[in-house]
């Protein structure tokens, strides 16, 4: 072999073992599995206990009328109109009336009223004579019990005539509102009107006995309804009944809810949050991160390019994250997408 034919030998040959080089640098760069990862950093994290129940309103009433007479529903002074359902309405506000002439007149009030001026008048005269010596004490104690029945029959006919109005007793929502012909006589005893004040209300939950230690009176509760997904209101534990149930082995505990929007209503079927613990300054990472598998539960972090497989424990769990008590430290940077493929010791190439 010439040594020209050598030299090509050579040169080809290098240049084989070069591209063979790229090929390997090209297929392990391939080889990188894309991830995002989120460096760990101090959290905190609820124990909390979740229940389900049904709203009610704080206060609610129903009220009957109390007297005979033509029916007369009052304008809403806020929309213009005539009271109807839904509307809100102020602690005292006259809702209906009615009219009856000659009640109002076997009543008598304007003669009651002019009786009772009369006997205060009489009252303090025969008092001031009596101080002078001018009037026995009997005298002077029969002018006061004269003023006294006055008053009390004067009042006596202030009662009978409010009975002619029916008022809100609490600020509230009207929540039922019979339909009466204006102006129709009706009787006593007639449904007028529905109310409820939703500004605060109550759920009723049964909890389970194991829990029955840690929960306490005025913890913490967030309330949240499926046809509000983006809001969530807060309550506390308000009473809790110390006896469990030998049928279902809960015990029956009370959630008061703050509705100052009344977004919540009565009726509503919602989902309760009791919170019973709280850590704070520990690593706590979502739970969808985490595979569980036969080494037990593990998560992917990464050091120098490559995927290490850490196993782990838990502390306290919420619905979505929980506490890391061991196999993870601060800052470090944890696998939170792109995980389903790798293994450990797996090459992976971040990404945002």
């Amino acid at each position: 072999m010439t040594r020209t034919n050598k030299l090509f030998i050579l040169i080809m040959g290098a240049f084989v073992a070069a591209s063979c080089g790229n090929q390997n640098t090209s297929v392990s760069t391939d080889l990188a599995i894309p991830v995002s990862v989120e460096d760990i950093k101090p959290g905190s994290i609820e124990k909390t206990i979740n229940t389900t129940g049904t709203l009610t309103a704080s206060k609610e009433v129903t009220i009957n009328s109390e007297m005979a007479g033509d029916y007369h529903l009052k304008t809403n002074p806020r929309t213009g109109k005539k009271f109807a359902l839904g509307d809100l309405v102020e602690k005292d506000q006259v809702i209906v009336e009615f009219t009856d002439d000659e009640y109002v007149n076997g009543i008598g009030i304007e003669s009651k009223k002019l009786n009772l001026e009369i006997s205060e008048q009489e009252f303090k005269k025969q008092e001031s004579l009596f101080n002078k010596g001018g009037v026995t004490q009997r005298e002077y104690r029969n002018s006061e019990v004269s003023f006294i029945d006055a008053k009390y029959s004067y009042e006596r006919a202030q009662i009978q005539i409010e009975k002619m109005r029916v008022r809100a007793p609490f600020k509230g929502v009207i929540t039922d509102l019979p339909y009466y012909t204006e102006g129709t006589k009706l009787t006593s005893g007639q449904p007028m009107l529905g109310m409820m004040d939703y500004s605060k209300m109550q759920m009723e939950v049964n909890l389970p006995e194991k829990y029955i230690s840690e929960v306490n009176n005025n913890q913490m509760v967030r309330i949240m309804n499926y046809t509000l997904p983006n809001d969530t209101l807060s309550g506390n534990v308000s009473q809790l009944s110390p006896a469990i149930s030998t049928e279902t082995r809960t015990f029956k505990g009370v959630l008061t809810v703050e509705n100052p929007e009344l977004k919540l209503r009565p009726g509503m079927f919602a989902k309760a949050d009791i919170i019973i613990a709280r850590r704070d300054s520990v690593i706590v990472i979502p739970k969808d991160i985490i595979i569980s598998g036969q080494r037990g539960k593990t998560v992917f972090v990464v050091d120098n390019g490559t995927a290490q497989e850490k196993r782990i424990t838990f502390g306290y769990e919420s619905q979505d994250h929980a506490e890391i008590t061991s196999g993870l430290k601060y800052n470090d940077r944890i696998v939170i997408k792109g995980f389903e493929t790798l293994r450990d010791r797996s090459k992976v190439k971040i990404i945002k």
